[in-house]
């Protein structure tokens, strides 16, 4: 499969499983001070028929190497400037892939990891068009940014994970986007888990089977 040239790096993971149309497919936005590399490497434990693409965010990380998707004025707070800039580099990216991929755009999803988690949002409620779902693990939903979100959308999904012992993003942030999102007509699934800031087996395995649910259509937004 030929990459595109856009406004972010990305690697491709191509579906395993090849059938004819386009592919039900899987964004990855990785954390602060990680890279494209990071979540890219759960590939081999998701449906083997995703076309999944690992994007790298566009700021160096200023300790210990990696990328960031903005700078951090405290938790939950982005920096407008580079919040915002990473933001317009990212709807631009998901523009160039939807047309230079093979993208089922009603099977589109996002997995984002802490500040990826943030971003991965804000493409939800800001295009939706474009996103069937978003997993959000160990991250909060971006109610301090300078965007017009769409709150109530039909037959989207989003599945919250969070670790109960998180030191970085405490679990109350998990729990606070379960409470704004359970009084959507978004379809959400929200789970707690004894980790810290990480994803663990049991994480990813309830990740896995709700990504194949969503890709067979069998579960319904309420």
């Amino acid at each position: 499969m030929q990459q595109i040239q856009s406004t972010l790096y990305h690697k491709i993971h191509p579906p395993q499983k090849y059938k004819a149309g386009e592919f039900p497919t899987l964004i990855l936005l990785h954390g602060r001070g990680a890279n494209e590399d990071d979540l890219l490497s759960l590939a081999e434990y998701l449906d083997d028929r995703l076309l999944i693409v690992a994007v790298r965010a566009p700021f160096a990380f200023p300790v210990g190497g990696g990328h960031m998707w903005y700078d951090v004025l405290e938790v939950g707070s982005p920096e407008p400037k580079t919040f915002a800039e990473s933001y317009q580099k990212l709807v631009q990216f998901l523009d160039d892939a939807v047309h230079g991929y093979r993208i089922d755009p009603e099977r589109l999803f996002f997995f984002g990891f802490s500040m990826g988690t943030m971003m991965s949002y804000s493409v939800l409620f800001t295009k939706p068009e474009f996103v069937a779902g978003v997993i959000a693990h160990s991250g909060y939903l971006p109610e301090e940014v300078d965007l017009q979100f769409q709150w109530n959308l039909e037959n989207k999904s989003v599945f919250i994970a969070h670790g109960m012992y998180d030191p970085v993003i405490p679990v109350q942030w998990g729990r606070r986007a379960n409470e704004l999102l359970s009084q959507t007509n978004i379809d959400v699934v929200y789970k707690e888990y004894p980790i810290a800031h990480q994803i663990s087996e049991e994480s990813l395995s309830d990740i896995s089977r709700w990504l194949t649910q969503r890709i067979d259509g069998r579960v319904m937004s309420k």
